[in-house]
């Protein structure tokens, strides 16, 4: 993963926030849209791709695009911030590799536990029945 490669290939939009504000809301563009293009990104290895695609699906557009907004402070620059914090986080997340699962056995304390259980409930039942004369 090349990082200085990947920052140069984000795209940043400002956009005029939503919801009450004034005066002032209707005319600063505060909220920030960045755009990530996953299938053209040369920062990554195709192995790479493969993962963050996987495990990043719900996020991904059907272009395979990763838009990510922020609009949480007044500040253009800070949500500028928020939003970069927030996609290397999914970033990282994405190409993290899942650990291959263990095989466990059960203890041999819990198979004579189980199977002391099974003797008692096959007793109960056997008691329910009608004795032989």
């Amino acid at each position: 993963m090349d990082s200085k490669q990947i920052l140069s290939e984000l795209y940043f939009k400002a956009i005029r926030s939503s919801g009450p504000g004034g005066q002032h809301a209707n005319k600063v563009s505060s909220k920030i849209e960045l755009t990530f293009a996953l299938e053209n990104s040369k920062g990554l290895s195709e192995k790479e791709k493969e993962s963050v695609a996987v495990k990043l699906r719900s996020k991904l557009t059907s272009k395979n695009t990763l838009v990510l907004q922020c609009e949480e402070t007044r500040s253009q620059h800070q949500n500028k911030k928020l939003v970069l914090d927030r996609f290397w986080k999914l970033l990282s997340e994405g190409l993290q590799e899942a650990k291959p699962r263990k095989k466990s056995k059960p203890t041999k304390a819990s198979i004579l536990k189980r199977l002391q259980q099974k003797k008692s409930q096959g007793l109960k039942k056997e008691h329910r029945k009608k004795p032989n004369l």
